[in-house]
């Protein structure tokens, strides 16, 4: 889930301030962690809990309780912070920045797509947030399964229905900030198959301008799945999270 974690921080000063072009500074001493990556680690514990609707529940309650000002949006932080255990409608962004671990605990296509569903519909059980974290998920099972791009372009394509065959360049000068799956996701996607490497795709997707952090979370948690993290990005990631976080994430690591 690193890649996600990466796509996060680089995208923290950017989301409110978009910069339309992949030169830019990585890191800065301004960067921070948002939900995308605390709402990332509590899907890795709810997998490692066992993968239930209650095991997503608690861990998305606890999680977002534990960092009530990570900037999470309306609908979901008036969640985390109720007894409501039940699902309000999303199609938000939400339930693919989060969704990264799926793609890796599984051991098949059938089974990514299946956690995915399953942790996007505690919250995000209108048909279009499923969607979005199926697709992201079923992104990176494939990539990591060592799929080519065209591959995996294909599928989500057929499977999912997204148009997939704009480019970056046509995308970019009409880009505006949009918090919902079916105008992130594909984007996030498209960023992805356009890079060369992990650290061009984090590039490509800030580049858009739009929800950057979330953009840039999904982007790099298929990145990571195809191309793998540089040690340097990881560990100057790893320095921007609190001891909680890093703890969580190490548990995560000794799984792979």
């Amino acid at each position: 889930m690193i890649g996600a974690i990466i796509g996060d921080i680089v995208g923290s000063v950017y989301e409110f301030d978009n910069i339309r072009t992949k030169d830019f500074p990585l890191f800065c001493d301004d960067c921070f962690f948002t939900d995308d990556t605390v709402m990332t680690v509590a899907t890795a514990e709810a997998l490692m809990d066992g993968g239930e609707t209650d095991d997503f529940i608690d861990s998305y309650k606890k999680w977002g309780q534990l960092y009530p000002n990570a900037g999470y949006g309306a609908r979901f932080g008036g969640w985390v912070q109720s007894a409501d255990r039940e699902p309000y409608d999303s199609w938000g962004n939400g339930s693919a920045m989060r969704v990264a671990p799926c793609g890796w605990f599984a051991t098949s296509l059938e089974e990514a797509e299946w956690l995915a569903e399953q942790s996007a519909a505690v919250t995000h059980n209108h048909p279009e947030g499923v969607k979005g974290a199926q697709a992201t998920s079923a992104a990176i099972y494939l990539a990591r399964s060592g799929k080519d791009k065209q591959t995996i372009k294909s599928y989500i394509e057929s499977k999912y229905g997204y148009n997939l065959s704009q480019t970056l360049d046509e995308i970019r000068p009409t880009y505006r900030f949009n918090e919902t799956c079916q105008r992130t996701v594909p984007q996030a996607i498209i960023a992805f198959l356009e890079s060369v490497d992990f650290e061009d795709a984090i590039r490509n997707a800030i580049s858009l301008g739009g929800d950057s952090d979330t953009l840039a979370a999904i982007t790099g948690s298929i990145a990571e799945a195809a191309y793998g993290v540089p040690d340097w990005l990881r560990d100057k990631a790893l320095s921007y999270l609190d001891g909680t976080l890093r703890d969580m994430y190490e548990s995560w690591c000794k799984l792979y």
